[in-house]
């Protein structure tokens, strides 16, 4: 398959409004591909070469991309950025100026390929070889598809739609509509890779699909919990459980390979992310785990030997880095505090119950030489009183709360049910937990805040049924000068010229400026109220929701856009504010 047709196929997609349609679109070009072209392409529209846990940086700056497109134009760079910035759009200005080459014989084969060489471009000079490289590249195609190309480098696809899309265009793909999505979405989860899961369907079927395992260094999509008001809630839904302390750490997922002759051990974050290289102190911690292979999760949290106290997300998160690490390792130390077990040995668990796993998880971890890694406190709870007693002290303790537990449920990747479920503090009338929402927009500031080019930013939460944002709060408290200034900085790398089709948003409140919604920031409001403006939840014969009184915290370094509070969630809290 020519490139171009891909091409062709993705502008199509990306001016159609309608959800339905886009599916269409997309299902007809998978199957018109072949089984490794059906893989390249479930990448490249999601402006990817590969599955998000592998990486996916080009490091090849915008700046770098503006040298290129100008010398091949013959302009100056001052004179072609000017041109972009009228335009909006880099891949867009390509198509606005007549291409000096038209020549379009490159297969969908031959692009992937050659973006795969230019990703794996590095060292010294890297920038200059990864300059020419392109410019070779970008002589070889026509106008649309050196504009598709020069998005994908720059992650700047933005066709409205993520993995969700995809999945139900699988399905269309195979059976003509959605009633193959459950197992499809099922393998996803098990994968977390798009692409691979369209390669077994073209060339294996569903049958295989279906039948997929777990796969030791990929990750499985984590299961989530929902929310409950309040013990009793709890109880009266689950009856007698188990519950454990809810920690402010990173979420990780931990995979030990010691079938090899070098052991491997990975650490992947709640978005999938590969974060291994930032624990040396966690590897040498689980080193002498007496297993063969392993896939356990579990909460990494800063601890402070000194006052035998859990320090701050704030602190937790400076672990996060790329240099320094072994010095930052020795004054952050970690804690490991492992809740759930997936694959032991060999074999998946998911279909175990919770006691079960947890039955195999304490025998695995027992008398373990290492108290870097301990097996989280666990507390069965059969009355309303116990879970009452247990949850306060944990808040006594200085934590959220607790995660309450179905002893009898297996688990379910990526799913988010009642099986796992949240008790945080809470006032009745009023939200007390945060909100992770993703900022889709923002205004010009006025007063003191003209300087800062903004002045209040829109957010929306995540409408899986929909796969879109829909717009929740306009935010404008909660910042200093300087996070003013940053998060406008952060909007305008995503900035886009037009309202994205995945943002449902009403026309009064169009931002000055459009963003891509993939910054994912903690709002925390007094509540959550009925609105006849924002889209949240709304419906044919009910307004939307939106927060009151909404202010900034801080941003969700761990999410990524459709791991933010989806319209579900938001739903449940309305209710839950009010209950007693």
């Amino acid at each position: 398959m020519l490139f171009h047709t891909v091409a062709e196929s993705l502008l199509a997609i990306g001016v159609e409004s309608s959800r339905t349609k886009m599916t269409q679109l997309l299902a007809e070009l998978l199957s018109l591909s072949s089984a490794e072209e059906a893989r390249s392409i479930s990448y490249l529209a999601l402006g990817t070469l590969r599955a998000p846990y592998q990486g996916n940086q080009f490091n090849f700056a915008e700046k770098s991309m503006l040298k290129v497109l100008s010398n091949i134009y013959n302009r100056s760079l001052d004179d072609y950025t000017a041109h972009v910035k009228r335009v909006g759009d880099i891949g867009k200005a390509v198509l606005e100026n007549p291409w000096p080459f038209s020549r379009s014989g490159l297969t969908v084969r031959d692009v992937y390929q050659r973006l795969e060489e230019l990703m794996a471009i590095s060292g010294v000079g890297a920038q200059e070889e990864k300059a020419a490289f392109l410019t070779d590249l970008l002589k070889e195609v026509d106008a649309l598809s050196a504009s598709f190309v020069i998005r994908i480098i720059l992650g700047t696809m933005r066709l409205g739609f993520s993995d969700m899309t995809l999945i139900d265009a699988l399905s269309w793909m195979v059976a003509g509509d959605k009633s193959l999505k459950g197992p499809i979405e099922h393998a996803y989860n098990l994968s977390a890779d798009s692409g691979y899961i369209a390669f077994l369907l073209k060339s294996k079927g569903i049958e295989v699909v279906k039948q997929l395992e777990p796969k030791l260094g990929t990750p499985i999509r984590p299961a989530a919990a929902e929310r409950a008001e309040s013990p009793r809630a709890i109880i009266e839904r689950l009856g007698p459980c188990v519950a454990q302390p809810k920690l402010d750490g990173f979420r990780l997922q931990i995979h030990i390979d010691k079938t090899q002759s070098q052991p491997r051990i990975w650490f992947f974050s709640r978005n999938l992310l590969d974060m291994s290289a930032m624990f040396p102190d966690l590897v040498e911690a689980l080193k002498d785990v007496k297993v063969t292979s392993l896939i356990a999760e579990g909460e990494a949290i800063v601890y402070d030997e000194e006052t035998q106290s859990f320090l701050p997300f704030q602190e937790t998160v400076k672990r996060k880095r790329k240099h320094d690490i072994e010095a930052v390792a020795e004054s952050l130390p970690l804690r490991l505090f492992l809740f759930d077990i997936l694959y032991l040995n060999g074999e998946s668990v998911l279909s175990h119950t919770h006691a079960e796993r947890r039955a195999l998880l304490e025998q695995l971890f027992a008398g373990y030489p290492s108290a870097t890694v301990q097996v989280i406190e666990e507390r069965y709870c059969a009355t309303t009183e116990e879970l009452t007693d247990y949850f306060n002290e944990q808040i006594t303790h200085g934590l959220e709360g607790l995660v309450v537990k179905r002893p009898d449920a297996p688990y379910q990747p990526g799913k988010r049910n009642f099986n796992w479920i949240k008790l945080k503090r809470h006032e009745e009338g009023h939200l007390t937990d945060t909100i992770d929402a993703v900022i889709v927009g923002y205004y010009a500031g006025r007063g003191k805040r003209a300087s800062f080019g903004i002045g209040a930013f829109l957010v929306a939460v995540y409408n899986k049924e929909k796969d879109a944002f829909e717009t929740v709060a306009k935010v404008g408290t909660g910042l200093t000068d300087d996070e003013w200034i940053a998060i406008k900085k952060r909007s305008d790398k995503e900035a886009v010229s037009e309202q994205p089709h995945n943002v449902i948003c009403a026309p009064e409140l169009k931002p000055d400026v459009w963003v891509n919604p993939s910054i994912v920031v903690v709002v925390r409001a007094d509540e959550i109220t009925r609105s006849p403006m924002h889209m949240a939840g709304r419906t044919a014969d009910q307004s939307g929701l939106a927060l009151r009184f909404p202010r900034f915290m801080g941003y969700s370094l761990d999410k990524a856009p459709t791991q933010a509070t989806s319209v579900k969630e938001l739903r449940e809290l309305f209710k839950l504010q009010f209950v007693s």
